[in-house]
């Protein structure tokens, strides 16, 4: 059972579903921000909830990742936003989200990692960092360090940021730019982070030789000297190569630009859809763009969902949980702010009874549309109707019931999407990921949806890294870009810098 009483059952039966032979491996993720609230808004004040911890405690952190670790979880997904939601009765309203803790205040994710990384050994990490946030150079020493740190554990999520004041603060009081401008510069942005992981340094390069006196090898090392329309970066990259070479790289913008970044670069997108056949187009639609544009191996991308989870003893305990939190605990001024800032729309201009499908805006119609096609029980998708929607489970979609019935319900949502994974968000923290660990996942390995226990290196006989977890390499695939800018041990600087400049220009082509 979904968000509203729905009945997935009775869609599966009635609607397309393409049979798969084999059951997956899901990719389990904990969807986690550095603030009090995430999708849900307001649950923060559950007296169940420990999430005000985040401010004041690395024990929050250390203890969360030991729980993760502990259900077998692939990774932590660390999201962010570099400003308030402050479009609703706005501009530079913050007082809703401010009142409701609504991804505010927030820390930067990056110092959680290590706190995580120092007490687990497996658990990986995927953190969210924009391309307006920083100069290229500064976030691969960052990232660098963090993977290196966290021995080849790291992800990076490339988003180019939605929120204006996020971009007044970062950009010299200027709004955000244009959505074709971001993404033009996001795209040579991520070139410069390639060239500065990858063609810095040669392989084996970092010699630490204490019998030769020898640390680098100066011979290994080389600048690269990018000069572009928006960076111009000399180099080299001032951290050493990290167990993985490159952290794994990971996309969740779903625009027509947001997909041709992830059908280029992404090897795991994070996609959001209220139904598991609106999430089946998208996922054809980005392996069909990689594959007949970028000739990328679609075996080599994964995909995973947005998924809140409610859990009961029984359905009826479930569903009255999920009633309680939308009426004693969320709070409707802030999902108001969440959903302005989301689609860029005050949607205080509108009444409250006000049908929302009939108004001429494109961010806010579109926005709609995917709630309409997702629960047709709703005959009129007014401000009203829409903010009741998403104040628990936000953006995504919600499963309510036994764990025994969400599993079932995600195998089916796996069967009719081809999905690889979830994004798990959550209510109350730590409750929601103690019952996803204790109940949910025992049901998903009933099913063959998740595994035993983590992988291991069948040569090495060590802890994989995070790009092993998903494909059994440390490097990227051979089709991606990418792949070809290493610059490997066997090889003299002549002979790399001829093959290096035919795999920039099918880079630059591609």
């Amino acid at each position: 059972m979904t968000r509203g009483k729905r009945d997935l059952d009775a869609e599966v039966e009635g609607g397309k579903k393409t049979k798969l032979t084999k059951k997956k491996n899901l990719i389990i993720n904990a969807f986690l921000m550095g603030s009090a609230g995430n999708q849900s808004v307001g649950i923060w004040s559950h007296p169940d909830d420990k999430s005000a911890e985040l401010y004041q405690s690395p024990k929050y952190w250390t203890e969360m990742a030991k729980l993760l670790e502990r259900g077998k979880f692939n990774a932590c997904f660390l999201a962010d936003v570099l400003g308030p939601y402050d479009v609703y009765q706005g501009p530079g309203n913050i007082g809703p989200v401010a009142k409701a803790g609504s991804q505010w205040p927030i820390s930067d994710p990056s110092y959680f990692i290590p706190l995580m990384a120092s007490v687990t050994s497996k658990l990986a990490f995927g953190i969210t960092i924009s391309t307006i946030s920083e100069q290229p150079y500064h976030l691969a020493r960052r990232l660098g360090t963090l993977d290196l740190i966290s021995n080849g554990r790291v992800g990076w999520n490339i988003v180019t940021s939605y929120l204006d004041s996020a971009s007044r603060n970062l950009l010299n009081g200027q709004n955000l730019p244009s959505n074709k401008e971001r993404y033009d510069r996001a795209e040579e942005y991520v070139d410069v982070v390639y060239k500065l992981f990858l063609s810095s340094w040669q392989d084996e390069s970092f010699k630490v030789d204490k019998k030769n006196g020898i640390f680098t090898d100066p011979n290994g090392i080389r600048h690269i000297n990018h000069v572009g329309e928006h960076f111009n970066v000399p180099g080299p990259a001032i951290t050493h190569p990290s167990q993985q070479k490159l952290p794994v790289i990971i996309q969740a913008g779903t625009s027509p630009k947001g997909r041709e970044l992830a059908a280029k670069n992404a090897e795991l997108i994070f996609l959001a859809s209220l139904t598991p056949e609106d999430l089946a187009l998208s996922i054809i639609d980005i392996k069909k763009i990689a594959h007949e544009k970028y000739q990328r191996d679609t075996s080599k991308i994964k995909f995973v969902a947005l998924l809140t989870v409610i859990i009961g003893d029984t359905h009826e305990l479930a569903e009255k949980r999920y009633e309680e939190y939308k009426a004693a605990y969320s709070d409707e001024e802030g999902a108001k702010a969440m959903f302005s800032g989301w689609t860029g729309v005050d949607i205080d201009k509108f009444e409250d009874d006000e049908v929302l499908t009939n108004v001429e805006n494109v961010a806010i119609a579109s926005s709609i549309k995917k709630w309409q096609s997702a629960y047709p029980r709703v005959e009129k998708w007014t401000k009203k109707a829409i903010i009741e929607e998403i104040k628990v489970g936000g953006s995504g979609p919600v499963m309510i019931g036994t764990a025994s019935e969400i599993a079932k319900s995600i195998d089916q949502w796996v069967t009719i999407s081809d999905i690889d994974g979830f994004n798990f968000a959550y209510t109350v923290l730590p409750q929601s990921f103690e019952e996803i660990v204790d109940k949910l996942l025992p049901e998903l390995r009933k099913l063959g949806l998740s595994w035993d226990d983590y992988p291991f290196s069948a040569e090495t006989s060590k802890v994989l890294t995070f790009r092993e977890q998903l494909f059994g390499s440390r490097f990227l695939d051979v089709t991606h870009p990418a792949h070809d800018l290493s610059w490997r041990s066997d090889e003299s600087r002549d002979v790399y810098e001829e093959r290096l400049a035919s795999a920039l220009e099918k880079l630059k082509g591609s």
